[in-house]
């Protein structure tokens, strides 16, 4: 038997030798036995290290290339780090990035940051065709979001991918607002797709995590990035996301259907100006939403009517609804993308994407839909009686 200080540290690991467990488990270690008796890879590669790969983020990755019909995938420790890894893979001193000018805050001044090296960065849009004249050649790489924060409007993909086919460029789209059970881009003619996982996808606002699904030659490729970045997701953080994904369908097909009942309902309300929302016939993008989505997303956007303290007060007074700034989740969130998701853009490049002082943006959760339009009621009622 071995000794004492041995058995604290290996006493018991036969009991679990040879076990199968139902539910793929967390493999929470951060080495693997190098190499293996069986010989076992991943994409050509012995199990050694987690940054490298790790079991449960291999099952994620599997089943998220599945859902997109990608050949493979990875997983990131975020959104942003799923897109600050595509942009160092791809760009290079010469290259042209062009994104469309209301894409994630975030992203554009990460998009910048490369300018130091010698790249070109050119905001075009949001009308897809001003995103066409700006395709070259194969040294460009067009970024795009499927569905747009915070005015939902949807991206005509089928027009972007010929233009990019046609010269060999590379089209990545975000497809976090649609989901893959919505739009599938690589069908579409997109070469990567990413996802926000935090969002629909892990759908319960604990777990913050991104991917990028692609073609096998692509991952590949990224991998080596990813591993030398070291922004590989968490066991922990992918066990949560595997938990959340098994119930996208359920909770996509619910959310949608109340954020339908509820957009229709602040069209028809006297203390709203103006509603976004891809299924309804009065937004400006909802004939390419009918060709592209198979769902419009649970995301409304509407401006009340008033100023930035309307809005404010609007959400100071919401009781079921929470003034939050993320989606996607159980929970329906509000937020006021002026102050919150888009306050480092100029207020003029603010009122150009229509993203005005009085807008606010609903994520719709699972919540019965009559207690949330009663709580928007009430808050739009308390909001315009300073």
């Amino acid at each position: 038997m071995p000794r004492e200080i041995t058995r604290t540290i290996h006493g018991g690991e036969e009991v679990t030798e040879g076990l199968v467990p139902f539910i793929t488990p967390i493999y929470q270690t951060a080495v693997f036995p190098y190499p293996l008796s069986n010989g076992k890879k991943f994409r050509g590669r012995p199990l050694k290290y987690s940054r490298e790969d790790n079991p449960t983020n291999i099952v994620l990755e599997r089943r998220l290339a599945n859902l997109e019909d990608g050949e493979d995938a990875l997983v990131f420790s975020s959104g942003m780090a799923a897109i600050a890894t595509c942009f160092f893979h791809l760009l290079k001193s010469g290259s042209k990035l062009v994104l469309s000018r209301d894409v994630y805050g975030v992203t554009i001044p990460l998009a910048r940051s490369f300018e130091k090296y010698g790249v070109k960065v050119d905001l075009r849009g949001p009308d897809a065709q001003d995103l066409v004249n700006a395709i070259r050649d194969s040294n460009t790489i067009v970024f795009v979001e499927s569905i747009s924060n915070p005015i939902l409007r949807v991206m005509d993909l089928d027009l972007l991918a010929s233009a990019c086919r046609d010269v060999g460029a590379t089209l990545i789209v975000d497809n976090t607002f649609a989901t893959p059970l919505n739009l599938k881009p690589l069908t579409r003619g997109a070469s990567i797709v990413i996802h926000s996982l935090t969002k629909y996808i892990a759908g319960h606002n604990d777990v913050i995590g991104g991917a990028v699904i692609s073609n096998a030659k692509v991952i590949n490729e990224l991998w080596t990035t990813r591993t030398r970045l070291g922004c590989v997701l968490d066991p922990h953080a992918a066990f949560l996301i595997l938990r959340g994904l098994k119930t996208l369908n359920a909770r996509l097909r619910a959310s949608q259907e109340s954020a339908r009942a509820i957009a229709e309902y602040l069209e028809d309300h006297n203390l709203v100006t103006k509603v976004y929302y891809p299924g309804l016939p009065s937004h400006p993008s909802y004939e390419v939403a009918k060709r592209l989505l198979r769902g419009y997303g649970s995301v409304v956007s509407f401006e009340v009517k008033g100023d930035e303290a309307t809005a404010k007060r609007f959400l100071r007074n919401l009781k079921v609804i929470k003034p939050s700034p993320s989606l996607g989740g159980c929970e329906s969130l509000a937020s006021h993308p002026a102050s919150s998701s888009h306050r480092d853009l100029p207020r003029e490049e603010r009122t150009r994407l229509g993203i005005s002082e009085n807008l606010i943006r609903l994520s719709i959760g699972l919540e019965d839909v009559n207690d949330l339009i009663e709580d928007i009621d009430s808050a739009l009622k308390s909001a315009s009686s300073p």
